[in-house]
């Protein structure tokens, strides 16, 4: 074909250079995880392996097999066997491992065996973004995100999820009876097709006593597990909701800290719990002890909102900006909401919509932290207002004794109304490109632990990623040797 650009010849003798060297650029990413792995103390991290046994027959070393996975996670190739073919044809993993090309088991129990030390040099990687002094503004927003587990949800089971089943399978049942008294009739005008209906019928109507009798025995183990939940596949994995509306996925919730400047992770945890509320302390501390900042800044979403997380972050020295969820049933019923009532601090009292004081009452315990009620005892008989206010005799406002932090974070966000918009650029970025590299299925590997090596190796290989943008590969691989 004339006019086109043409490929060599299958048929013509090629002189490939002397050195597997010359197909890797200085600039490519790939020598990035060279350095990485050749820079750390294997030993010290944990690895199995790192000293050799003095007999027996020689094992990998435990850094060929790391710079195998990071340069995996680096180029969305997760599976073990999709790693093993690689070995074999990849001219990259070539270079990176001195063409050593490991069976799939021995990578797979690599990762398996070596949990805890993988996620301690995904660590490192951190360490060295703060001597890099990427974090220098001490300004992170949380998140948090849940990721599906391998499991199905028709292997999840809750009390709730389990009698809707049982309803199924009691709807079916009846239906099956139905169709089976009706073949029974037909037996005397068509034997032979009513017969093998009957048949069929039958063998469905003893599938579905099979099906019960399970239900019947997840039950009862079900009474046996502290949170009223089984996952057969995933004996970790949770039912938890999602945004969707009446959606949800059998998987973990990741929650998660991100740099606002340059959109590095700088901590992140695998759970299993479904929501938000109690996580928002520990991330913050977790994140600034990480940096290694006296102070931070904290943005995070309304799923946040608790006063003792509250409490605790301000105890810490951390600012946060939450936002306070409107959860009023009365504010849904066109009443006025505890917004609507400005509290004087100095004189200690609510000034109501109808400009009426409402001073402190009675006081006392609820749910280990300690609240007070004010009220006007008078005014809400004859208040002309009192139809937008209460159903009540008395509107009641309940006040918590360390309600000043919420409010002192309130006022924060009011006069930094931007700061919603900073964490939506910031934190939802990383999580969408993490489960755009997984792919559908997202976690392939079991178990709580198992899967808090995985994301470790995710987060680390969107990181390299964004360093490498940030100062180029050739300064972080001398940033590397240096440390």
């Amino acid at each position: 074909m004339k006019r086109f650009i043409e490929g060599a010849s299958r048929e013509q003798a090629t002189l490939f250079p002397d050195r597997l060297d010359d197909y890797v650029c200085e600039d490519n990413p790939v020598r990035v995880v060279d350095v990485f792995a050749d820079e750390l103390n294997l030993q010290d991290l944990g690895f199995s392996g790192a000293v050799p046994e003095a007999t027996g027959r020689p094992g990998y070393h435990p850094a060929t097999l790391l710079k195998i996975y990071i340069y995996g996670y680096l180029n969305r190739l997760q599976s073990s066997r999709r790693l093993e073919r690689e070995c074999g044809r990849n001219v990259e993993l070539m270079w990176l491992t001195g063409r050593l090309a490991p069976d799939f088991k021995t990578i797979a129990d690599f990762r398996r065996d070596n949990g805890k030390a993988i996620r301690a040099a995904c660590k490192t990687f951190i360490t060295l973004c703060r001597q890099l002094d990427l974090f220098a503004d001490a300004f992170v927003a949380i998140d948090g995100s849940k990721f599906r587990a391998v499991n199905n949800r028709d292997k999840n089971y809750t009390h709730g999820k389990i009698e809707r089943r049982r309803g199924q399978i009691e709807q079916s049942i009846e239906r099956y009876l139905v169709e089976l008294d009706t073949a029974d009739r037909q037996v005397a005008f068509d034997p032979v097709r009513a017969s093998a209906k009957a048949e069929r019928l039958s063998g469905k109507l003893a599938r579905l006593r099979i099906r019960m009798e399970r239900l019947n025995a997840v039950e009862a183990a079900l009474g046996e597990t502290p949170d009223q939940q089984i996952s057969l596949t995933d004996p970790d994995a949770r039912s938890m909701a999602t945004s969707g509306r009446g959606s949800g996925i059998v998987g973990y919730n990741v929650q998660a800290a991100v740099d606002t400047t340059h959109h590095l992770i700088v901590t992140h945890e695998v759970t299993n719990i479904g929501h938000d509320r109690a996580a928002l302390a520990p991330t913050a501390m977790q994140a600034r002890a990480v940096i290694g900042s006296d102070t931070l800044k904290v943005v995070a979403d309304r799923g946040y909102f608790s006063g003792e997380q509250f409490k605790a972050c301000a105890d810490a020295g951390i600012t946060i900006f939450v936002p306070k969820p409107l959860t009023s049933s009365g504010i849904k019923r066109g009443l006025f909401g505890k917004q609507d009532f400005i509290f004087d601090a100095d004189k200690d009292h609510y000034l109501c919509p109808a400009g009426q004081m409402l001073t402190k009452g009675r006081h006392r315990a609820e749910h280990n932290s300690e609240v007070n009620f004010y009220r006007h005892l008078s005014a809400c008989f004859t208040c002309e207002l009192k139809p937008h206010c209460t159903h009540e005799k008395l509107r009641r406002i309940r006040r918590w004794d360390h309600e000043d932090v919420i409010d002192d974070a309130q006022h924060r966000l009011d006069e930094a109304p931007n700061m919603m918009r900073i964490r939506r650029e910031t934190v939802e970025h990383p999580f969408g490109t993490l489960k755009a590299w997984m792919g559908a299925t997202h976690f392939l590997t079991k178990t709580l632990e198992k899967v808090k090596t995985e994301m470790g190796l995710h987060v680390l290989a969107y990181n390299l990623k964004r360093v490498m943008k940030i100062i180029g590969i050739i300064p972080l691989m001398a940033a590397m040797r240096a440390a």
